[in-house]
């Protein structure tokens, strides 16, 4: 992991360098990564993912900016994990924003990497006001001593997709936001995860004999739509516990006042979460949020609730394996 400039690799026979944001790092960027890295081979190269600290769009349009599916320190680790030899981290600020694309190309991709090879989809843009496009890339590359591929968009079966059918990170934020959990976690090919920190709530659900670890989530996380979930609860330890995990503004207690919350309750654990981080990965949608007019009913399906979880959990262990 390449944080600062100064500390370039300069690999003696050049690189196989991608460029992106790779938010999620899903299963279309694995594709991605994994065929650069079959080229590198090919040729005797390095390869290198080029990605930001900071979404782009916050700092050049922030107005409109998505909302993330990763945290930087968890793409980081996604990235690791596909087997790439370097990864470089470049802060996205303000005046990397005003960045002459020709600049970018010499300082980034020539003197850093030795790009020997550069792999961008068809609509990469980068620089300045999005001046530099793919034919730029080429034209630069002509003079100094790096070919351009443009890679397709892919489906899940690693085909170029057609028809809308591609992996991207619009199409897993859209599933999310339409309280489609088994398609975005299709998309993403793990199910999707949430880091945030445990802080003090009002403490109801202890009450109830289902006490809950509140947990705050940066305002740029892209969450499912409200409901209650089948998930799993990660702690600083690496320990992974099943949760029943409700997200929502507990219109029981609330009506439509409440604010939106993610509570996560562990089975059979009895212990202090507060103040730590927690991942929260979110397995399977149980049902939407509901309005009960009884206090009883409420806690009678929050039991339901949580056997619910068990047998969701218990299958998914047999899977994909308890210990992730």
């Amino acid at each position: 992991m390449i944080r600062d400039l100064r500390a370039c690799p300069r690999p003696v026979d050049g690189c196989a360098v991608t460029i992106g944001a790779y938010d999620g790092v899903h299963r279309g960027h694995q594709l991605v990564i994994a065929e650069v890295r079959r080229r590198a081979a090919e040729r005797g190269l390095a390869t290198a993912v080029v990605t930001f600290d900071r979404h782009p769009a916050t700092v050049v349009r922030p107005d409109s900016a998505p909302l993330l599916l990763s945290t930087l320190d968890q793409k980081l680790g996604l990235l690791d994990a596909t087997g790439i030899d370097y990864v470089l981290v470049l802060t996205f600020d303000e005046a990397r924003s005003k960045e002459p694309a020709v600049q970018f190309v010499d300082e980034v991709l020539v003197d850093c990497l030795r790009a020997r090879l550069v792999a961008v989809g068809a609509d990469f843009h980068f620089g300045h006001k999005r001046e530099g496009n793919v034919e730029l890339l080429r034209e630069l590359g002509a003079t100094r001593g790096y070919d351009v591929e443009v890679l397709d968009l892919v489906g899940l079966d690693g085909q170029p997709a057609g028809g809308g059918t591609s992996v991207s990170s619009t199409a897993i934020r859209a599933a999310l936001a339409a309280g489609d959990l088994a398609r975005a976690n299709e998309l993403l090919g793990r199910p999707h995860e949430v880091r945030g920190v445990v802080e003090h709530g009002d403490k109801r659900g202890r009450d109830w004999g289902f006490p809950t670890a509140n947990i705050a989530l940066p305002d740029s996380t892209a969450l499912p739509d409200d409901g209650v979930y089948a998930g799993w609860y990660v702690r600083p330890d690496g320990s992974v516990h099943p949760a029943a995990l409700s997200l929502g503004r507990r219109p029981t207690v609330y009506a439509d006042h409440g604010l939106r919350l993610l509570e996560a309750h562990l089975l059979d654990f009895d212990g202090d979460l507060y103040g730590e981080a927690a991942h929260v990965r979110f397995v399977r949608r149980l049902r939407g949020q509901e309005r009960y007019d009884d206090i009883a009913d409420l806690v009678a399906q929050m039991h339901r609730d949580v056997d619910d979880t068990r047998s969701v959990l218990a299958a998914d262990a047999v899977v994909e394996g308890d210990g992730r």
